[in-house]
C-alpha cells in the first residue's frame, strides 16, 4: 500500500498555514492526513488480445481492463468473428495477453447460436481443448431484459460453477438489435433510451472497473445521408470524422448519447473491388478489402490497419497512424 499527500486547496497569504501550525487534534488537520491509494492503481492496466499481434499492436497491446468497448460496422465486416476471437483470448493465460477467466455473451436471439457455435468450434485454441465450457450465453429480448441478466452476472465475477474461473468477460452482440424495436421516434421515447443507454453503459463499466474485467458492445451502423449532417459528424470529439463502408458514408448507431458512453470505439468497413487474378492478370475478380479502425480511445492514437478473416481467425495486414 502506498500513501500520497494531498495538498491543501490555495488560500491567501494572511490565513495559510502548514500542518505543523495546525494543533494535534484540530479537526482542519484532517486535510493534510495522508491518503492511501491502492497500488494496483499506480501499475498500467492490463489489455486482453485481439488474438493477433498486428490487431493487438494497433490498440497498443489490446482492450484494456476496466473499460467499456464498441466494435461497430455493417453487417459481414467482421464483428461476430472479432467477438468470437476475443472470447478465445480471454481464457489465455495474462501472460500471453488474455484473462484466465470465463466470458458471458449475451445475444437478442440464441437462434444463429447454433452458427456461431460452430464458427468457434473451428477456431484453434491449443491451450484449452474445450473452450465452449468456459462461455456462458444469454439472451436479451429487451433494454430492461439486458439490465437483469447483467446484475444476476455479478455473482459470477466473484465465483463461476463446476469451478470454473471467475467471470472476466461481458460480451453483448449487439446493442442496437436490443435496443432497436423497444422505442419509438418521440420525443418521450427518446427520453427513456436515452436514460437506459446510460443505465447500460454504467452497468458494463462499473462490472469492468470493479472486478477488472473487459465490457464490450458491437454495434450496427447508419448512413449518414447529406452534406449537413456529414460536417456535423466530422466536426464531433466522439464521433470522429466520416467514416466510409461500402462506398457510403455512415456512423455507428444509437447517436451521440450512446457514443460519450463509451470508452473506446472500434470501427470495421468493407469495400469490395475488382482484383487482377490468373497467371498474366488478364482476369478479374471480386474481391472483399476489410478495415479496423480506432475511431477514439484513452489509450492510443486514431489509426487503422487493414485485416482479413479465414477460417483460423481474423488478422491484422498492417498499421497506419493519422
Amino acid at each position: 500500500m502506498l500513501f500520497s499527500t494531498v495538498a491543501p486547496a490555495s488560500t491567501s497569504t494572511s490565513t495559510s498555514r502548514d500542518a505543523d501550525s495546525i494543533p494535534q487534534h484540530h479537526p482542519a488537520r484532517d486535510q493534510f492526513a495522508p491518503i492511501p491509494i491502492p497500488l494496483r492503481s499506480l501499475l498500467p492496466h492490463s489489455k486482453l488480445s485481439l488474438g493477433c499481434p498486428i490487431l493487438s499492436r494497433l490498440l497498443s497491446g489490446g482492450l484494456p481492463v476496466g473499460t467499456l468497448t464498441e466494435i461497430s460496422g455493417e453487417s459481414a465486416t467482421g464483428k461476430s468473428q472479432l467477438c468470437l476471437q476475443l472470447l478465445l483470448s480471454s481464457l489465455l493465460p495474462p501472460c500471453l495477453g488474455g484473462l484466465a477467466a470465463s466470458s458471458l455473451l449475451i445475444l437478442p436471439s440464441l437462434l444463429p447460436f447454433s452458427s456461431l457455435l460452430k464458427r468457434l468450434s473451428r477456431l484453434p485454441s491449443p491451450l484449452h481443448p474445450s473452450p465452449l465450457d468456459h462461455i456462458f450465453v444469454a439472451s436479451a429480448h429487451s433494454p430492461d431484459h439486458l439490465m437483469m441478466l447483467l446484475y444476476q452476472a455479478d455473482r459470477l465475477f466473484h465465483k463461476s460453477p463446476s469451478l470454473m474461473p471467475p467471470l472476466r468477460l461481458v460480451m453483448v452482440d449487439s446493442i442496437a438489435a436490443i435496443f432497436r424495436s423497444e422505442f419509438d421516434n418521440n420525443f418521450g421515447d427518446l427520453k427513456a433510451r436515452t436514460g437506459m443507454f446510460f443505465k447500460v453503459a454504467a452497468k458494463l463499466k462499473e462490472q469492468a472497473s470493479r472486478f477488472g474485467a473487459v465490457a464490450v458492445v458491437t454495434n450496427q451502423v447508419v448512413d449518414v445521408m447529406g452534406p449537413e449532417m456529414a460536417g456535423d459528424v466530422g466536426n464531433n470529439h466522439h464521433m470522429g470524422p466520416a467514416l466510409l463502408s461500402s462506398g457510403r458514408m455512415v456512423a455507428p448507431a444509437m447517436g451521440l448519447s450512446w457514443a460519450n458512453c463509451v470508452n473506446t470505439r472500434i470501427f470495421l468497413s468493407r469495400n469490395d473491388e475488382m482484383a487482377a487474378v490468373g497467371v498474366n492478370g488478364e482476369d478479374m475478380a471480386a474481391c472483399t478489402r476489410r478495415r479496423m479502425e480506432v475511431v477514439f480511445a484513452p489509450h492510443v492514437p486514431r489509426s487503422s490497419c487493414e485485416f482479413v478473416i479465414r477460417k483460423d481467425g481474423v488478422f491484422g495486414l498492417d498499421i497506419e497512424r493519422q
